[in-house]
């Protein structure tokens, strides 16, 4: 019932923002009163919200049973470093690519210090913590700056582990980061690279379509591709359907895996996310959960083969 009743509210979010309020406010408002639960335990009762089925903690084979089983086991801090989309710039720098990360142009603890005015260029609004809205704001267009700001300086209250339980989020100071938007020469949002790294090893990407529209609207029912690192299209799906065109293989491809390799290297499992404009890399972020680890990977065989590639005894996962 009480899956049927998440689906329901999940299909109301999609149609509306007031149901995408209640969603939210619902989902939060549980999380909170489940906070009595130890971790292993609210594990087992997300998964069975969010997909309808059992989460097997003892002997953990699929995919999604690997990644929570991570999520309550490895507490490296490089996790949390890894998770602020403003420390993570200086692991990029570190590893070598400071020429991919897309320009920050300010960083501030309250949204009533975001200086819209000043800007001359698109930049995107976000939480250094990943946690509630992102905004793009325009200077050659209509902004309803005063709603950006309430819905800001909410989301800076939030912290993602209160809900997901990761832990790589319970220790972030949360601000606002403030960057670039980067287009490409048709003046399109970039595609969404990104590169599932198992153990350092980049295995497959996952090509989004279309996650986010010229208005800014999230669009909950993009495609996804699923590639090898030939690019060529994988005969299995997650979650979603594939893209009903043809996509290219984009430039510098080999120099994408090259830095996915580098930048998932201490990780026994990370998603590597980046954009190519026309050739030129950027960086998007570091993911250790992919989906939350609530994920509908079809047929079931992809599913464990994805899983078998986890391993909990590595040595770089630290208890």
């Amino acid at each position: 019932m009480i899956f049927k009743i998440k689906v329901f509210l999940r299909n109301w979010a999609d149609k509306s923002n007031f149901g995408s309020m209640i969603f939210q406010f619902a989902r939060k408002t549980v999380a909170r009163l489940l906070l009595i639960l130890p971790d292993k335990k609210y594990a087992q009762w997300f998964y069975k919200l969010y997909t309808g089925k059992s989460l097997d903690l003892e002997n953990p084979r699929y995919f999604d049973e690997k990644v929570w089983w991570l999520k309550l086991n490895n507490r490296d801090p490089l996790l949390t470093t890894c998770s602020d989309k403003h420390l993570v710039r200086e692991y990029v720098k570190n590893c070598g690519f400071e020429e991919i990360l897309i320009p920050q142009v300010g960083l501030y603890n309250n949204a009533k210090e975001i200086p819209f005015k000043q800007y001359k260029e698109e930049v995107i609004i976000k939480c250094t913590s990943g946690s509630g809205e992102n905004f793009i704001y325009s200077p050659t267009k209509d902004n309803d700056t005063k709603m950006i700001i309430r819905r800001m300086n909410y989301a800076l209250k939030q912290n993602p582990f209160l809900y997901s339980r990761e832990w790589n989020y319970k220790n972030i100071e949360n601000k606002i980061t403030v960057e670039k938007i980067i287009r490409d020469k048709e003046g399109k949002l970039p595609l969404d690279y990104k590169f599932m790294c198992f153990d350092g090893e980049p295995k497959l990407l996952f090509l989004d379509i279309g996650l986010i529209d010229e208005n800014n609207i999230y669009n909950h029912h993009y495609p996804r591709n699923i590639y090898d690192m030939d690019f060529n299209l994988m005969p299995f799906k997650e979650t979603r359907e594939n893209y009903d065109g043809l996509i290219e293989k984009p430039e510098n491809f080999e120099k994408m895996i090259e830095i996915a390799k580098k930048l998932s290297e201490p990780f026994p499992f990370c998603r590597i996310d980046l954009y190519n404009l026309d050739g030129k890399i950027y960086f998007g972020e570091i993911t250790f959960y992919h989906g939350g680890g609530c994920n509908d990977i079809q047929p079931e065989e992809w599913d464990l083969r994805l899983g078998s590639w986890i391993d909990i005894e590595n040595p770089k996962i630290k208890r």
